[in-house]
């Protein structure tokens, strides 16, 4: 649980000088609170309100208040050249997707590149202290609000202030404010008495501090955050090394250096004003709207009545208010979507329909139904290349990913379009069954079939209905896929009093002598910890060591913490000598090391989109997950195996290393987190030379010869955005092609024909068995003409109950594709290995109330089996032992179509 906020607040104003009170408010700042929010805040000048819209309307747009007019790439050069004239190192953004700290998917403030994760603990850990860093993050919370308000962005850059102070190392309070308040007055030269700092305060999972906001003419600029307790208000320690978190928007500081309309104006420079050429742009009306618009939260107040109040200010009717903002509203949301999934997919984040890739594929569907419903003549992908040569002087990585990024966008756009035709109907059928469609319904629909609300609210125009769109429905959808869903554990088991284990296994040993420290039992079996083990534990997809203790075999091998356990087969004690089965252990590391040398390869072969998103080792086969589109084709396998063993072949130094974290990080990136977080102030580094380098505690030959081969044995896609390649390698590798030669020589005796026959005689074969499938095709459709006479009338409808011998459920399908109208109920039964039932239910029949999916789910429950479905279909299964009861069930399905279409 979360520190609660409230009790912090009550605890902090108690003594406000204690917690926000600095140096630079002794030189005649006052402490007031705002009669508006009732805020605390801190001004040099007589006025009574915060700054913080609402309470305070922008005064910045048309003139801006700062000595400096500069676009997005100086606002940035000029905060990093004061830094560092003060003190501060510059260093690099971090990735956008957050594969260092556990439980993240994207990297949401600048204070995130540098939490890690230490014996279960989040520490911080800085290349430099102080820097400055230009962090990119993405957020979804604010998706109801962008293109709207003019300052809210999915995509935006935090500079990142920090420093961590230690007495005699960085800096705190007073330094921090001192500096930022400097960059305001002196580099930006905005007035002193426009300022106000905002009291506020920031609480973690278990620490907390005071923060300062800063705003100047209705503009928040920055947050300095201060975390310096641990623990909750009620029982808390203050640490030792204090944090400032100081973050503050680099789009804020070149939108009240310009005072354009909107922050999108100022910072999507010439990408934005080559999108304005496509709407009817009036900059003289928007610079009045937005100084109302800045007031808009879309996620908290009904957006309606805010356009309504706006327009009734600006004397104009809600339908003109609408006609002329919401196509550039629009070019704005495309314009931060496509920025945001550039930085995305440079970085290796992939849309998908799982995990972080959910809130990507949001937003790019968002994007393109805003293309579509506004006609525009443009596509996301050039929106986004715009991005990247615009921003090359700062983020060179989004051009030299342009090629991913393209290849990417095109692949998710053509998905896109492939679902809106089968989309528009599902809508259809819905809203003519006069069904409502719940915020539940609404989520249901999106996540399952990608339907979204503007979509729905589109055809029910067209049906002359009315569909109101949940103003924070995006925000719900994408807060659930923002951090990763925790693994739970096999088991746990209490170490605790055990020593540490020391560990053997790094150097090769394949005989050991050790002493037993403690015993343990789990689920009825006997686990032992030695004070020192060879043992190689489960750990990172590599399977564990097995051997002997005293000749008493070793089953498995597990980590808790720093212990290592062994499950033996009957107790052991006091001094053992300890045997490695050696086999096992070179095929572990030899698919160990070869998984890492077909990683590379992927990335060479397929783009650099691609990390790992998972693996396994085992002694026959081995499997590596990437995050990739789609399967690679045949000819992409050949080139990803032929590159591979190329590098087993050229004997490529394998090293091994153990790296202060910060060293690793700052000699080989951020890469080094393929398999996601790391816990330890050290990592096990391996890097295989000019090949592949990755934080990595598994064992590993130490030359690529010694990997002997790789096959790769088949590839498939998992779930959306995840490619699994299952390869074998060494004397694995051997056996497997030798089992492809045994089962080939087995088919040239089926055949009878000789081997190099086989692919002929095979293609022959699959063309014979098309031809019979088409054959079988026409007898589908002669028999579905057949059925036409059983057709039974009911009023004014068709209606058709039958049984098919020798049937599944893909011959019901197809006989209901060539019956299937409006004004028909089909249900269809088709008897094979078990009993498939299939309802197909015309729109009419669905107007009358008569849902497929609930006949269905209720009558084969209750024969035992089970199905279901929406209105217009339904589908299910009963087992074969029911066979005699389809006679009664036909009875039911009639009876209940009689009644409902006799009583309308």
């Amino acid at each position: 649980m979360g520190v609660d906020k409230s009790n912090v607040m009550r605890m902090f104003r108690k003594n406000p000088d204690r917690y926000w009170k600095v140096s630079l408010f002794e030189d005649g700042w006052k402490r007031k609170q705002c009669p508006k929010c009732g805020k605390f805040f801190w001004t040099k000048s007589n006025t009574e309100y915060c700054g913080d819209p609402p309470c305070v309307e922008y005064s910045f747009l048309g003139k801006p208040p700062t000595k400096i007019n500069v676009d997005y790439i100086k606002a940035w050069r000029a905060i990093e050249k004061f830094f560092v004239e003060h003190g501060h190192t510059s260093i690099a953004r971090y990735p956008v997707i957050c594969r260092w700290f556990p439980g993240l998917y994207f990297t949401v403030a600048s204070i995130v590149d540098f939490q890690r994760s230490v014996g279960n603990k989040t520490v911080f850990e800085m290349p430099a202290n102080p820097l400055i860093v230009p962090q990119v993050c993405l957020r979804f919370n604010d998706i109801p609000n962008i293109g709207i308000s003019g300052r809210h962005f999915s995509c935006f850059t935090m500079i990142g202030q920090h420093s961590i102070y230690e007495g005699n190392k960085g800096y705190w309070k007073d330094r921090c404010i001192e500096l930022d308040h400097e960059l305001l007055t002196k580099v930006y030269g905005i007035p002193e008495e426009s300022i106000t700092y905002v009291e506020d305060i920031w609480a973690g999972p278990n620490a907390f501090g005071s923060s300062l906001e800063y705003y100047s003419h209705g503009l928040e600029l920055g947050n300095a955050v201060f975390t310096e307790f641990l623990g909750t208000p009620e029982k808390f320690t203050e640490m030792e090394q204090k944090v400032i978190d100081m973050g503050a928007g680099l789009e804020r500081f070149a939108w009240i250096s310009q005072g354009t309309p909107t922050a999108y104006d100022a910072v999507f420079g010439p990408v934005i004003e080559d999108m304005k050429k496509h709407v009817d742009y009036d900059q003289t009306f928007y610079l009045k709207y937005s100084k109302l618009a800045g007031a808009i939260n879309a996620d908290e107040h009904d957006l309606l009545s805010s356009k309504q109040t706006i327009a009734k200010q600006l004397g104009i009717s809600v339908e003109e208010l609408q006609k002329r903002t919401a196509p550039v509203e629009a070019i704005y949301t495309i314009c931060d979507h496509a920025r945001a999934l550039a930085f995305a997919i440079a970085d290796g984040g992939l849309p998908s329909n799982v995990g972080g890739g959910y809130n990507l594929r949001v937003i790019l569907r968002r994007a393109l139904n805003l293309i579509n419903q506004h006609s525009f003549d443009f596509q996301l992908i050039d929106i986004a290349e715009k991005h990247a040569r615009y921003l090359k002087p700062l983020y060179p990585s989004l051009i030299e990913n342009i090629d991913s990024i393209h290849k990417i966008l095109e692949v998710e756009e053509k998905k896109y379009r492939s679902t809106l035709q089968r989309a528009r109907r599902t809508v259809r059928t819905l809203l003519t069954s006069n069904q409502k469609i719940t915020e539940e319904k609404l989520v249901q629909l999106y996540e399952s079939q990608g339907i979204t609300p503007e979509l729905i609210a589109e055809i029910a125009a067209e049906e002359g209905k009315q569909f109101e769109i949940p103003p924070n429905f995006y925000v719900k959808v994408t807060e659930r896929h923002m951090k990763e869903k925790k693994e739970e554990e096999k088991f746990v088991v209490d170490v605790s009093g055990i020593p540490p284990t020391k560990k053997l296994y790094y150097e090769d040993v394949k005989e050991f002598d050790a002493t037993v420290i403690a015993e343990r039992e789990i689920n009825g079996k006997t686990w032992v910890a030695l004070d020192q083990t060879a043992f190689y534990p489960e750990s990172g997809g590599q399977e564990h060591d097995t051997g002997y203790l005293n000749n008493i075999r070793v089953n498995n091998v597990q980590k808790f913490g720093d212990v290592i356990l062994h499950r033996v087969e009957q107790p052991v004690k006091g001094k053992v000598h300890g045997k490695i089965d050696w086999d096992r252990r070179t095929l572990l590391t030899q698919h160990h090391t070869a998984t890492h040398v077909i990683n590379g390869a992927c990335r060479r072969v397929l783009g650099k989109h691609v990390y790992q998103a998972g693996a396994h080792k085992s002694t026959s086969k081995a499997h590596l997950d990437i995050t990739h589109y789609e399967n690679p084709s045949k000819e992409e396998v050949e080139k990803i195996e032929r590159l591979s063993n190329k590098v087993i072949q050229e004997a490529r130094p394998v090293k091994r290393m153990i790296l202060p974290r910060t060293e690793a990080e700052r000699r080989y990136g951020m890469r080094l987190y393929q398999g996601g977080a790391v816990p330890g102030k050290e990592l096990f580094v391996l890097d295989i030379t000019d090949w592949d380098v990755e934080a990595c505690g598994g064992t590993h030959v130490k030359n690529t010869k010694e990997i002997g081969m790789i096959t790769i044995l088949n590839t498939e896609k998992i779930q959306d955005g995840v490619v699994r390649i299952t390869f074998a390698a060494g004397s694995s590798a051997e056996k497997a092609l030798l089992h492809r030669k045994e089962l080939l020589e087995e088919a040239a005796k089926i055949l009878n024909v000789p081997l190099e026959e086989v692919p002929q005689k095979t293609k022959e074969l699959i063309e014979q068995w098309k031809k019979i499938k088409k054959e079988l095709e026409m007898l589908r459709k002669q028999k579905a003409k057949t059925e036409r006479l059983n057709i039974e009338r009911i009023k004014d409808y068709e209606v058709l109950i039958q049984k098919f011998d020798n049937a599944n459920m893909h011959y019901l399908r197809e006989i209901s594709r060539q019956l299937t109208s409006d004004k028909r109920f089909l249900f269809l039964v088709g008897i094979s290995d078990r009993i498939y039932v299939f309802c197909s239910v015309g729109s009419e029949f669905v107007k009358q109330g008569i849902n497929g999916g609930q006949i269905v789910a209720e009558l084969c429950k209750k024969l035992g089996g089970g199905g279901g479905g929406p209105p217009h279909k339904g589908e299910g299964t009963i087992p074969i032992q029911r066979k005699p009861q389809i006679e009664q069930l036909f009875k039911d399905v009639k009876r209940r179509i009689e009644r409902r279409l006799i009583a309308s």
